[in-house]
């Protein structure tokens, strides 16, 4: 019996070609016409443009959200420590530079800069927070839990996974397409390194698998994130985590929560959705408690 034969006896082969094999097929046709010419004739799951079309959009949500969650499904994540913060709080080692660079700046500019260097701290915690989930290395059900995720960009999102990668571990970055150039850190696991169009089928993605989520000081993505999360939180949407707020002084400066509940906008419970954290082990320990982990 010669391999063919083997193969078309066998109950378990299916009896259409995959896609890749029928694209071979395609690309081997010696046909050149007007008709096999024409983009009318392209497969159409090859048709870039047909793609790209405004119609396809629906299509285009659904492709962004199967490629992460069938990769991250192979790569055996069970669970997300998700971790969100500005791009623009520098590292440690990079802050002396930051504030030399600063000096000859207007005055105002120049409080902003040293305001972002006091904030480098958080950097530092992000990085041992990352690199203490990392070291714990918990498996359940033959998967990983609790696998750093990030944005997948510079400043707290980069300690993220660094601190995972010193460990030994891999991580995840979730990275956005960006009129303005921008690329993932170093540190994100080339192969959990995603890209996305649709800013929301990213923040699904950084929920779907989330078990604990740090929040860190930063702008206008860190803040649409959070109350994005809390609003699920809340409304019943999504079941309670660990919502770890780092930088008490920092989020208070910035929002009055105690106006949002006298005002009767929010419930006064509702600020028991948040856990104050200043350090990495104050975070890790509120997690554990919250899932009774033996941590």
């Amino acid at each position: 019996m010669t391999e063919d034969e083997k193969r078309n006896s066998d109950l378990g082969d299916r009896k259409f070609y995959p896609a890749d094999q029928e694209a071979k097929f395609e690309k081997e046709q010696t046909h050149h016409t007007p008709q096999t010419s024409h983009p009318a004739y392209k497969l159409a799951f090859q048709d870039r443009d047909f793609l790209l079309r405004q119609e396809l959009r629906p299509v285009r949500f659904q492709l962004e959200l199967l490629k992460p969650e069938m990769l991250l499904d192979e790569a055996g994540v069970g669970s997300t420590l998700v971790m969100y913060g500005s791009a623009r709080i520098p590292s440690p080692e990079a802050a002396k530079a930051a504030l030399e660079q600063a000096k000859d700046l207007p005055e105002d500019e120049r409080r902003v800069v040293e305001r972002l260097v006091a904030k480098s701290k958080y950097y530092t915690e992000a990085y041992k927070l990352a690199k203490l989930a990392s070291d714990k290395s918990i498996i359940e059900d033959g998967k990983r839990q609790f696998v750093v995720c990030s944005g997948g960009g510079p400043s707290i999102m980069e300690a993220a996974n660094k601190g995972a990668s010193d460990a030994g571990a891999e991580s995840i970055g979730l990275n956005i397409v960006l009129p303005h150039e921008q690329a993932p850190n170093t540190y994100v696991t080339p192969y959990l390194s995603f890209q996305f169009h649709y800013f929301a089928l990213r923040k699904m993605h950084f929920l779907l698998r989330a078990k604990a989520v740090a929040v860190f000081p930063g702008g206008f993505g860190t803040f649409d994130e959070f109350f994005e999360l809390l609003t699920l939180i809340q409304t019943g949407k999504m079941k309670p985590m660990p919502i770890l707020l780092f930088g008490k002084e920092f989020w208070n400066r910035v929002i009055d929560w105690d106006a949002f509940a006298e005002e009767g906008t929010i419930s006064k419970k509702d600020l028991d959705l948040i856990h104050w954290c200043e350090t990495a082990e104050e975070a890790w320990a509120y997690l554990c408690e919250f899932y009774d982990l033996n941590c």
